[in-house]
């Protein structure tokens, strides 16, 4: 059992495009930090991250893993740390949100080879809005083509000049074997099991590193004043002076340092894992954000600050459930405040469910470690909390409403319609639905034509949402398209009689009713009106015929439909003494408007969405004709404060289903799309009479 106090414990959040080399680089972390024996590879499915049979065969991270590991650095110290490796594949932003709100430090990874990509660019904006320091680790330097001065210049032009080259690699390729530290102005050569040793820097690059030396640490000092004055005197700082007043520019955002290694080889693993602990922020450096009050549905409320104080309330964020099938549920969580110990009791502040902690552990990968408590900062997991998804807040004090800071709102933009395998399967949908929304606050649940619709960031999001289905939870569905909700309305105002007379013996059914049927402006719903007068249709029986009027609208239209846009009108009827009932009004006011669609006709309404697409500037024309051939209607283009440009158009639901994967193929995954549900409009060509 491991109980011991981290003061300096840090939660390292990987985060990077597809392919960045994000766990190969987590593994190679784990291997030089020698809590594994071995370096597992992607293509054999044998790392520690990616472990669940969907990433596996996919080949990539679909959800965060968290790894657990104590680095020993070049002073002896055992210092703790957690990587969370998050997804890289867009359909799984989701991964990447929730894994920067415990981040201390926010390691954005950049393939040598690829450079910049549309991954990278949506990483560093969410990390930026979420607020959270970075640190830019270059890897895959062993690859073929690497480049790693070619990958600087895209960095500093797309992010700025304030990412600070640390490293510069001494040969690149099969060659990789050696890193200069620009700060110390040393080679550090690597042998083949990770380790290193100094030497001179080789006179091919020494005026190159010396000039690169001189230029970060005049940025350095030019943001300290005592060492800027000292420095101007001629004493110029240490290596250690200046990675500690680098560490403050990194917390405040105004610098972020540039690393390079190879995860692969393990060449400059080392040097990362040291600088990651040596400039990042600690979980004991900074406040964690809170909201207090609110509705249950996490609008409003107040946003509040916790203090890392290892001897305040326990307060504790479950910022991820995931479903198990040995162990149940497994919740990960991170102590803002206080110390978390088993079998405390705390309260759900989000839920208001009572919890008592079992077991508690931390992860690496697929593996538990116990441990005998949680400090202030330190991430970790239980397993079989009664009633904290994911999102939640617990607290050792009696509270209000309280939830964690909202994460950003990513709207779905692909669906599916799901059915049930089995009868067994339909009888247990929908509680293993909800309980893959627990876990993951990017899917939605829809029902639309008495079909059940699976929403979510893409077509593999949707797909390994359902593998998970039947995996883990034992729900198997077969999906297809996902009707579009066409709705009808009355072609023009019509006069319809509606009529019940049945005699079986004993009491009959009787009843009349006179109704005018019309059409109502767009998005103006259902309006019932009585106007009858002299007591034709007894008062007790009106409400029994706004039911049955309303039935016959939910039932379809001529085309098929539910009605909208409707008023119906009910001025005239008849009633019997003995025959009469709320049931025949009902069944006669739903014949007469039936009857009154019939003779009207009706005109088929599509939905439309307000679609919202952030793309480079360069490529602002293939998308608006595209849009043109998908019958949108632009509302407006407008440049965004980084040269991008960003286009918000009103496009039927039927030109979108597949839209977002057309999108990325066109733009080469550049774009950002957004997709909201605005109105109903005529679709073409669509009266029947």
């Amino acid at each position: 059992m491991d109980a011991t106090p981290s003061p300096t414990h840090r939660t390292v959040a990987l985060v990077g495009g597809p392919g960045s080399g994000k766990t190969t680089l987590a593994e190679g972390l784990l291997f030089r930090a020698g809590v594994i024996p071995r370096r597992g590879t992607i293509e054999q499915g044998t790392t520690v991250c990616d472990s669940d049979p969907e990433e596996i065969a996919r080949q990539t991270t679909l959800g965060i893993s968290l790894a657990y590991l104590t680095w020993t650095g070049p002073d002896g110290v055992e210092r703790p740390i957690t990587l969370i490796d998050a997804p890289g594949h867009p359909d799984f932003v989701g991964g990447v949100d929730t894994a920067l709100a415990v981040a201390d430090v926010a390691a954005v990874v950049v393939s040598a080879v690829d450079g910049v990509t549309a991954g990278t660019r949506a990483v560093w904006a969410a990390a930026k809005a979420a607020g959270v320091p970075r640190v830019v680790i270059v890897t895959q330097e062993d690859r073929a083509r690497a480049d790693f001065r070619r990958v600087l210049g895209q960095l500093r032009a797309t992010f700025g000049a304030h990412l600070w080259p640390l490293e510069l690699p001494l040969g690149e390729e099969q060659d990789f074997h050696a890193v200069a530290d620009v700060l110390s102005e040393h080679a550090l050569v690597y042998d083949d099991t990770g380790h290193h040793h100094e030497e001179p820097l080789p006179a091919g690059v020494e005026a190159e590193e010396h000039d690169l030396h001189v230029s970060v640490t005049e940025e350095i000092v030019s943001h300290d004043d005592a060492q800027l004055e000292a420095y101007l005197e001629g004493n110029e700082p240490s290596a250690e002076e200046l990675e500690r007043t680098l560490a403050s520019e990194v917390a405040t955002g105004e610098a972020v340092p540039v690393l390079l290694c190879s995860g692969f080889t393990g060449t400059g693993v080392d040097r990362v894992a040291d600088l990651l602990f040596a400039l990042a922020p600690s979980a004991r450096d900074h406040d964690s954000r809170i909201v207090i009050g609110g509705t249950a549905e996490g609008e409003g409320g107040n946003e509040v600050s916790v203090a890392p104080n290892p001897d305040g309330d326990t307060v504790v964020h479950v910022f991820r459930t995931v479903a198990d099938p040995f162990v149940g549920q497994i919740a990960m969580l991170k102590v803002l405040s206080g110390t978390l110990r088993p079998s405390d009791r705390l309260r759900n502040a989000t839920t208001g469910t009572e919890e008592r902690m079992p077991a508690l552990f931390r992860l690496r990968g697929a593996q538990h470690l116990p441990v005998d408590a949680l400090r202030t900062g330190e991430v970790g997991a239980v397993a079989k909390l009664v009633g904290s998804p994911s999102g939640s807040l617990l607290w050792s004090r009696a509270q209000g409403s309280a939830r964690p800071a909202p994460l950003p709102r990513r709207h779905p933009v692909y669906a599916v319609s799901l059915a049930p395998a089995t009868q067994s399967d339909d009888a247990k949908l929908s509680t293993a639905l909800g309980r893959l929304l627990a876990e993951d606050s990017t899917l939605r649940i829809d029902r639309a034509g008495g079909e059940t619709l699976l929403r979510g960031l893409g077509e593999t999001h949707v797909a390994v949402a359902v593998e998970r289905l039947a995996r883990v939870l034992g729900v198997t569905v077969t999906t297809g398209p996902a009707p579009v909700a066409y709705r009808e309305t009355i072609a023009r105002a019509a006069q319809a009689e509606g009529k019940l007379k049945k005699q079986s013996g004993g009491h009959g059914q009787f009843a009349v009713v006179q109704l005018r049927v019309s059409p109502l402006p767009p998005g103006g719903g259902f309006e019932f009106v009585d106007a009858v007068v002299g007591g034709s249709v007894p008062r007790t029986y009106i409400p029994a015929v706004e039911k049955g009027a309303r039935d016959a609208l939910a039932a379809g239209g001529p085309q098929g439909h539910p009605v909208v846009d409707v008023r119906v009108e009910l001025y005239d009827g008849k009633s019997h003494s003995v025959d009469s009932s709320e049931m025949a009004f009902r069944t006669a006011a739903s014949l007469g408007v039936k009857a009154a669609l019939a003779d009207a006709g009706s005109i088929v309404l599509e939905p439309v969405s307000i679609v919202t697409i952030t793309v480079p500037a360069d490529l602002q024309g293939p998308v608006l004709t595209d849009l043109s051939s998908r019958r949108a209607h632009v509302n407006a283009t407008e440049s965004t404060d980084d040269g991008g440009t960003r286009i918000v158009a009103s496009v039927p639901e039927a030109e979108l289903g597949r839209y977002v994967l057309e999108l990325r193929s066109l733009t080469g995954g550049q774009a950002e799309l957004t997709i909201t549900p605005d109105r109903y409009e005529r679709a073409p060509s669509t009266t029947k009479s």
